[in-house]
């Protein structure tokens, strides 16, 4: 299976990041917590070069703990800053404001020394698609702030939003690259929604995410579903038997199953789970 998605709204996003990143101090990357790695664009690191950096592990409710802790410490291993976070609970949350102040000391010490006095931080907030960033937003300024949904593609324009007196925050699109050079960032994305499921065989996709599971999580579909077949399309169809997923007649409906798996796996139905590790970069 082929995965790529570029809608034509992101050429202009990207554009506009572009151009607005001389008015920003910080970048601020939301990366989901189940594949961090794959869920940061690596136009961003280009984008952000000089400026203060900040990675949010976002929807760390809904990954791994263990894994969770060792990506936390593979980030920090680069320069970055981190927080681990849960938009939606705000867990986390309380971390965010001190961190912003320690990676734009310098810029404020500066202000300083020219006599400029509560200049606010200009962060851009960037991330794919579906990782979060309006919830993080409205959660981060206490109210409504920027349209949030759960499916890509909802925020299609950039947005100032003043938290306070020392901070701004430039809501930006979620913005996917042009090509996948290795598919298998392109299913971990679709597996957590960062791709429009519209455009993708789910059944298949169903397929490959319950082999991920049966390889590294042995035990969530059977907690789940009480299936516990060992061959991955043996084991879809126990499900379908199990959750009554017929079409006409007793036929097993697998398009109805899929849906249902993997809505149980992005919201965390299945456990709280991993799809990379930090060892597999090396």
């Amino acid at each position: 299976m082929n995965f790529q998605w570029y809608p034509g709204h992101m050429t202009k996003a990207k554009r506009m990041m572009q151009e607005n990143i001389k008015l920003i101090d910080l970048v601020i990357e939301l990366c989901d917590a189940r594949c961090p790695m794959s869920s940061r664009n690596p136009d961003i690191d280009q984008l952000g070069q000089g400026k203060a950096r900040l990675i949010l592990l976002n929807k760390a409710d809904l990954a791994d703990d263990v894994m969770t802790t060792k990506w936390y410490d593979y980030f920090k291993s680069k320069g970055y800053y981190v927080v681990k976070l849960d938009s939606r609970s705000k867990a986390g949350m309380k971390a965010i404001n001190p961190i912003v102040a320690e990676a734009c000391k310098e810029k404020i010490e500066r202000d300083r020394k020219r006599g400029i006095i509560n200049r606010p931080v200009r962060a851009m907030v960037v991330g794919i698609p579906n990782v979060g960033k309006s919830t993080f937003i409205n959660s981060f300024a206490g109210k409504a702030c920027a349209k949030t949904g759960n499916k890509p593609g909802v925020t299609k324009g950039k947005q100032w939003i003043r938290l306070s007196k020392t901070l701004e925050l430039l809501d930006t699109p979620g913005i996917l690259w042009p090509k996948f050079e290795d598919q298998t960032v392109g299913m971990r994305l679709a597996f957590v929604g960062s791709m429009n499921d519209e455009i993708l065989n789910t059944d298949e996709l169903c397929l490959e995410l319950i082999r991920y599971l049966l390889a590294h999580y042995p035990d969530a579909c059977k907690n789940r579903y009480e299936a516990d077949e060992t061959d991955a399309v043996a084991l879809m169809q126990q499900i379908a038997v199990n959750r009554k997923c017929f079409s006409k007649g007793e036929e097993l409906d697998m398009h109805k199953t899929s849906h249902l798996v993997l809505d149980d796996f992005r919201s965390g139905r299945l456990g709280k789970i991993t799809l990379e590790s930090p060892e597999e970069l090396a």
